[in-house]
């Protein structure tokens, strides 16, 4: 049986652990949008610097002013 330490070894693991890595950049990037909006950065501009896609910062910017 696998312990705990070789599970944490596993591809399994280590994959899950990397998709929460990339969920959480994300959702921070998407948190700062509006800071950078008030900062008058253009939408191009902010999807350039955070390297997202325009249709993301535009729906960051749309949930924030909701």
């Amino acid at each position: 049986m696998l312990g705990m330490d070789d599970f944490k070894q596993s591809r399994l693991y280590l994959g899950i652990k990397q998709e929460g890595i990339e969920e959480g950049t994300l959702l921070t990037k998407l948190q700062v949008v509006p800071l950078l909006l008030e900062a008058r950065f253009t939408i191009e501009e902010i999807a350039q610097r955070l390297d997202l896609t325009v249709e993301q910062v535009q729906q960051a910017a749309q949930s924030q002013s909701n």
